[in-house]
């Protein structure tokens, strides 16, 4: 048997590999002397006929992409990316470096998390709790951008003259456009209405809003929880729709978003309000035109965001059905009817509601397509 473990072994390759291939050899045979298997014979044998004598040396065992090997360029952008995104991890990065690089350039994903842990990038432990990383499941129900806003106050914080930053959010539910991250200076219905109007203006109206059971959104002691600014998305013909109190998981999405908030915003804190709103402007745009997403398939918001074909027009035109009278509600939130005065709520004064008699002594009343209940006939007018 010839030992192929001498340093002449592809002089022994290649002796080999010509007596096999004169007339009449026996391959099983030489293979049997020369020490090998019938496959590593034969692979042999195939090398040298596609590549001759060259195709007898050994492979080199390198990778075909390694973090040693990445281009100068490539790791630079990737450390670079890094350093301005501390929390995107390899995915991310690589999707963003791409768009620099080019595709080809690009290390993989697997040589980006090298190349991190190398540069002593990568931070162990664990990341926040459950509760702090509420899931970014696809909405499965929805189709279309503006099927639903979701719309929420980030929990505030002080900036660092101690001024006090609370933004209002809303959040394109399909396509995770962040529509609106603006600091307010309060949360009244008059002040967030404001800025519904803008929105409304700038990018039509959804179909559906959803929100919690908090103020101004809702009040759980009104009818149908409807306050002034959830009255007025209904007279705009925007279905409303509600959380269950005390299950933030819900609205999980936008949850999490404000998650990525408080990362990259809020821990990193600014001297006043202006400033900290300067930082929320280029966090919504990175959010929005930057960062790829995986619920959208590494995607950006902007690329499947489009405006909403319904029109900001006002509120709708009040008609109820001829079985209903119809009442303006007051600046005190009541309506009179038939001798009594009937609490309807504050949030509807200036609408107008319809009542349909259900009994002597009891009142059904509707805002719009709304059921408010029914409303017992004990209180006269005086």
């Amino acid at each position: 048997m010839v030992p192929w473990s001498q340093p002449c072994i592809v002089k022994l390759r290649q002796d080999f590999v010509l007596r096999a291939l004169e007339p009449h050899a026996n391959v099983s045979e030489l293979c049997r002397e020369y020490g090998i298997s019938r496959k590593t014979g034969y692979k042999w044998l195939e090398r040298f006929k596609q590549r001759g004598v060259i195709g007898l040396e050994d492979l080199s065992r390198r990778p075909n992409r390694s973090p040693l090997r990445a281009s100068g360029d490539a790791v630079l952008e990737i450390l670079r990316l890094r350093g301005e995104h501390p929390r995107w991890g390899p995915r991310k990065l690589a999707v963003v470096a791409a768009r620099v690089l080019g595709e080809d350039a690009t290390p993989s994903v697997r040589t980006i998390a090298r190349i991190l842990e190398r540069a002593g990038e990568v931070r162990r432990g664990r990341g926040a709790t459950q509760g702090e990383r509420p899931t970014d499941a696809p909405s499965t129900d929805l189709s279309e951008c503006n099927e639903r806003w979701t719309v929420d106050f980030k929990g505030w914080w002080r900036a660092g003259d101690g001024s006090r930053c609370e933004p209002l959010t809303v959040r394109d539910a399909v396509s995770r456009f962040v529509l609106c991250a603006r600091l307010v200076e309060d949360t009244r219905a008059e002040t967030i209405k404001g800025l519904f109007e803008g929105l409304f203006d700038e990018w039509g109206l959804p179909r559906a809003i959803q929100v919690d059971n908090g103020s101004p959104f809702a009040c759980t002691r009104a009818r149908a929880g409807l306050t002034t600014l959830s009255a007025w998305w209904v007279s705009l013909g925007i279905e409303l729709i509600r959380g269950r109190p005390g299950h933030p998981q819900d609205n999980g999405a936008h949850e999490r978003m404000h998650v990525d908030m408080r990362f990259d915003v809020e821990d990193l804190g600014a001297p006043t309000v202006a400033e900290q709103q300067a930082k929320l402007d280029q966090w919504r745009h990175e959010f929005n035109h930057v960062r790829p997403h995986e619920a959208l398939d590494m995607q950006v918001p902007s690329a499947i965001y489009c405006r909403s074909p319904r029109r900001y027009m006002g509120p709708r035109p009040q008609r109820y059905p001829a079985t209903l009278e119809t009442r303006r509600v007051n600046p005190a939130g009541r309506v009179r009817y038939h001798g009594h005065i009937l609490r309807i709520g504050a949030g509807l004064r200036g609408f107008d509601v319809g009542l349909q008699r259900t009994g002597d002594l009891a009142v059904r009343a509707y805002f719009y397509e709304i059921d408010l209940g029914e409303i017992q006939l004990t209180q006269r007018r005086k």
